[in-house]
């Protein structure tokens, strides 16, 4: 049995209700929520699947591709916006060549734009894995990026 189907049927006789909650689980256990997982979701609790990815895609915590081994959040709050947050996604977009949203083609890396991530006095902010960068500017995103990129090729 799938881990998809295994959570799929920790919610018998399920309805609209257990929608969101079993489509938070899929992604916490599968990092994403694939076509297939969609597919037996509306299986299970009799809802179109159109209907599942116009809720999924209505919640910006939902994603359809999976996140690269580093997950790159670049703070878009107010405090962040203010100090050059756009600047810096547009050199983490440079320096990884893929858009906000998108996963760089080796897997390694994946961008994601968030609305705050609570760390006002430290902006600009980016956090990779849930390792924080604060006061981050265009060239010190090049050296993060670098250490990664380093510490994987001593792999």
């Amino acid at each position: 049995m799938s881990s998809i189907e295994t959570i799929v049927n920790k919610y018998p006789g399920s309805h609209r209700e257990n929608l969101i909650p079993l489509l938070q689980e899929i992604q916490e256990k599968e990092g994403f929520l694939s076509e297939t997982a969609v597919v037996e979701v509306g299986r299970h609790l009799n809802i179109p699947t159109s209907k599942i990815f116009g809720v999924a895609t209505f919640y910006n915590q939902f994603r359809f591709e999976p996140v690269g081994k580093y997950h790159v959040q670049v703070c878009r709050g107010t405090a962040c916006h203010v100090l050059g947050s756009a600047t810096v996604l547009e050199e983490i977009e440079k320096a990884l060549k893929v858009k906000a949203g998108q996963t760089t083609r080796d897997g390694l890396f994946s961008i994601e734009v968030v609305a705050c991530i609570g760390a006002c006095g430290l902006a600009p902010v980016i956090s990779i894995n849930g390792e924080f960068y604060a006061k981050v500017t265009g060239p010190s995103i090049h050296e993060i990026i670098s250490e990664y990129r380093n510490k994987e090729n001593k792999q």
